[in-house]
């Protein structure tokens, strides 16, 4: 008989459910795999939507939430936790007093805080921003936003090149007292037009780990245009925690993180769908 093969690390995602699959809890749990990384869910909602258009969504009980996390906590030994769309204040809650209450040392908590999607729909209910600000931010292990997330963190500042971008997750690493990763991909999206040839060629998508304690690190590689997915930030977040729940330091698992979604971009699918849109999903398969 054959020897039981040791089993792989196991991160939990608490993510909503996106039917298109490019980006939440699916797209996380095909980006765990690819990292070799056996994943768990925790639903909070669920998601009607494309890429580029959220239709609806409807929030799952905070108590199912509640029996999921606990459940999945119980049996399994996790090794890295990744938030996702929370949705609503009480999940927020309920996500940061469950953490809290695991024996230390706890998995490293990977916080995506969806508020904003690429499409520029509302994720987050209003009332929710304080209850990240004040109970799961300071608790993360790592923070990932988006610009337009980043905005909100930063009482409504925009930022608009990559100083901005250092600036700003320099304040929000000191403000909450944990790392930051700060994401530059959509400021070389918003300048490309403005580039000549020879500047294209060269063009980066600049990413920058900023922390309380320790000198920045600057991650760069090359940009991608004409492409519209969605789900870069869930997958990059997804792709750090695995890099955590495999046992690799924050900078080392942001590294590798990097070069996933960079390639994930690169190699992207295209489909002409029914109604004769053209439809752009992540390659998760790269590697």
């Amino acid at each position: 008989m054959n020897p039981t093969p040791s089993p792989p690390p196991v991160a939990l995602t608490i993510a909503g459910s996106d039917n298109s699959a490019g980006a939440g809890a699916q797209a996380d749990l095909k980006t765990f795999t690819a990292f070799g990384v056996y994943g768990l869910t925790a639903l909070t909602c669920v998601v009607a939507e494309v890429p580029g258009r959220v239709s609806r969504i409807q929030a799952v009980d905070v108590e199912v939430v509640r029996e999921q996390i606990a459940l999945s906590l119980g049996a399994f030994p996790v090794a890295a936790i990744k938030t996702g769309m929370l949705y609503s204040r009480e999940n927020i809650r309920l996500v940061a007093a469950l953490y809290r209450a695991l024996p230390t040392p706890r998995p490293p908590l990977v916080v995506d805080p969806v508020i904003v999607a690429t499409s520029g729909d509302a994720l987050l209910r209003a009332d929710a921003i304080s209850a990240y600000r004040e109970e799961l931010l300071p608790l993360a292990a790592l923070v990932t936003p988006n610009l337009d997330e980043a905005r909100v963190l930063l009482d409504g500042r925009a930022i608009l090149d990559l100083d901005a971008l250092e600036i700003a997750g320099v304040e929000l690493a000191r403000r909450y007292g944990v790392p930051f990763l700060m994401k530059g991909g959509h400021l070389a999206q918003q300048s490309w037009e403005q580039l000549s040839p020879k500047e294209e060629q060269a063009r980066e998508a600049v990413d920058f780990l900023l922390s309380p304690q320790n000198p920045v690190v600057r991650f760069a590689a090359p940009f991608t245009p004409g492409v519209a997915t969605h789900g870069t930030g869930c997958t990059y977040a997804a792709a750090v925690a695995a890099g955590l729940a495999r046992g690799l330091e924050l900078a080392e698992a942001v590294a590798g993180a990097k070069r996933f979604v960079t390639a994930a971009i690169a190699d992207f699918f295209r489909w002409q769908g029914a109604d004769d849109r053209r439809v752009d999903a992540l390659a998760h398969f790269a590697r």
